[in-house]
């Protein structure tokens, strides 16, 4: 594989009010991430997740479009996974490498850093950002709700 190029990379940053060890959990569990996983007007249903949580093993979604129906299917394979701090995986198709680093703030909060590298052209257009934008969204107000309901319960 090619080394990505630094304008390919692209980094997000933001604050969960929940702490690490449940934001790590719903990163990395087929029943949270359905919850959550794709951009607005689609959904990844539970039985797609294919979650192998150890380097070298498989990490696959199925989104569903709303809509239409047509599907699109993430395959990956993990590089890294150093609970609850950190995962990365590369997906086999586009080769880029996303690196998810989560930061105990101390204060029941958790600072979670997504830096994707090697973006292909097509994954760098403002339409692309603006869906995976609403995908962070979606991940904020669950990960929020369910912090909510277990400090609450």
């Amino acid at each position: 594989m090619t080394v990505p190029s630094a304008e390919g990379d692209f980094t997000v940053r933001h604050v969960h009010r929940a702490p690490r060890d449940l934001v790590f959990t719903c990163l990395t569990t087929p029943e949270h991430l359905a919850e959550f996983w794709g951009p607005a007007g689609t959904h990844t249903p539970p039985g797609s997740i294919v979650l192998d949580l150890r380097p070298g093993g498989a990490f696959e979604t199925t989104m569903v479009n709303d809509v239409n129906g047509e599907t699109f299917t993430m395959r990956a394979v993990y590089v890294e996974v150093d609970p609850p701090r950190y995962v990365s995986w590369r997906e086999l198709d586009s080769g880029v490498l996303s690196e998810v680093t989560l930061v105990d703030l101390g204060d029941g909060t958790t600072e979670v850093v997504t830096t994707q590298r090697g973006l292909p052209p097509w994954m760098r257009t403002p339409q692309a950002r603006a869906g995976w934008s609403t995908a962070l969204d979606r991940a904020a107000a669950y990960i929020a709700a369910l912090a909510a309901t277990e400090k609450n319960g």
